[in-house]
């Protein structure tokens, strides 16, 4: 549908940015035939929509992720930045911004960010409670990165990544049969699921901790 309304106004730069986040959703819960191709494609559309118009807040925030999935986080940290300075009270470029700052290794910074995005919107996506947890879960603050997985989970139950978050968490606090559970849950979701593919999504600057992530997901019973 998107694909039509371009060819029917070619010259609109929020639907290139609206099909740009199609490919992001689509690397994002692995449902991709090319990891490379899809990234490529989805720089592209951003690029094109910034080309008509470089206001556009999504877009930034779109290129960010991409920069992220690529591992260029200065550059995912400049889109981030470019799209709050456009979209100030925006929660979901509050939330992009933070979460290329802990991708980028400075998870006490994201942390504001990430909780100023789900007070703005505290209704908004599961996706918000799990990337706060996220970045609770690498500084250390387990219970309440507990707590922003859980609620993550309320609002969608079988969104696998704050299941996945849990079950890291709960091993790295030696809570083995809790972490176990939460293993469980990750594999009735996705039968498949990989601790290395995981790990290649959600590249993180900082090895030894994205070591420690995989380590305690292992321990957790996942492969």
């Amino acid at each position: 549908m998107i694909e039509e309304a371009i060819s029917l106004c070619p010259e609109n730069p929020i639907a290139y940015a609206m099909l740009g986040w199609v490919y992001q959703n689509e690397y994002a819960v692995d449902s991709t035939k090319s990891s490379r191709e899809t990234i490529e494609k989805g720089i592209e559309l951003a690029q094109k929509a910034l080309a008509i118009d470089d206001s556009i807040h999504s877009a930034h925030s779109l290129l960010s992720y991409f920069y992220m999935f690529t591992g260029e986080y200065d550059k995912a940290i400049a889109e981030g930045e470019r799209a709050v300075a456009l979209d100030p009270g925006g929660a979901s470029a509050i939330m992009t911004y933070g979460h290329s700052l802990h991708f980028a290794g400075r998870a006490e910074e994201a942390i504001p960010f990430l909780r100023k995005a789900i007070r703005l919107s505290p209704f908004g996506p599961s996706i918000y409670y799990f990337l706060f947890g996220y970045a609770l879960m690498g500084t250390g603050r387990f219970e309440e990165a507990i707590s922003a997985f859980r609620k993550a989970i309320q609002r969608a139950p079988d969104y696998i990544l704050p299941h996945v978050g849990l079950a890291a968490t709960y091993s790295m606090m030696g809570r083995e049969k809790e972490a176990r559970a939460e293993a469980e849950e990750v594999l009735r979701i996705n039968p498949k699921f990989s601790v290395d593919k995981y790990a290649r999504q959600f590249l993180l600057k900082d090895q030894s901790e994205m070591d420690k992530i995989v380590n305690a997901l292992r321990k957790a019973g996942l492969k």
